[in-house]
């Protein structure tokens, strides 16, 4: 099995507000800095990472329990799935992104790959706070 991290945040607005910006695949560009520059292309996602590496992203179909789930696909390598949860808390909501590290993944990459998530998280708690 592989070790996992999960990262969360706390947002002050309605579960289903956050989760439908999100379910939005245009829109995680804004906050998911690992995904920029996500294009539609013929009926699919593809994201460009910061490394400039062409990626199809696909993501969970629309759902009325808040999960965002998506799944890369990395050039030559095994999909990659990534759990994404928007889950209701009184008048907000709590966003939690699960990792899974991934083999031959160093300490130092995992730590990096979750304060990453944690400043993209904190991205979106601005822009749904706004």
């Amino acid at each position: 099995m592989l070790d996992v991290q999960t990262v969360t945040v706390s947002i002050d607005r309605d579960w289903r507000a956050v989760y439908e910006f999100c379910r939005a695949p245009r829109n995680f560009a804004q906050w998911a800095s690992g995904l920029g520059g996500l294009e539609g292309r013929d009926g699919a996602w593809i994201a460009r990472t910061p490394e400039g590496v062409a990626m199809p992203v696909r993501f969970a179909e629309a759902n009325a329990h808040g999960v965002l789930d998506h799944w890369l696909s990395p050039p030559g390598g095994a999909e990659i799935y990534l759990p994404l949860r928007v889950i209701a808390n009184q008048d907000g909501c709590t966003v939690a992104f699960t990792l899974l590290r991934q083999p031959d993944m160093t300490d130092e990459r995992f730590a990096a790959d979750a304060a990453w998530v944690a400043r993209d998280l904190a991205k979106l708690k601005e822009m749904m706070e706004a």
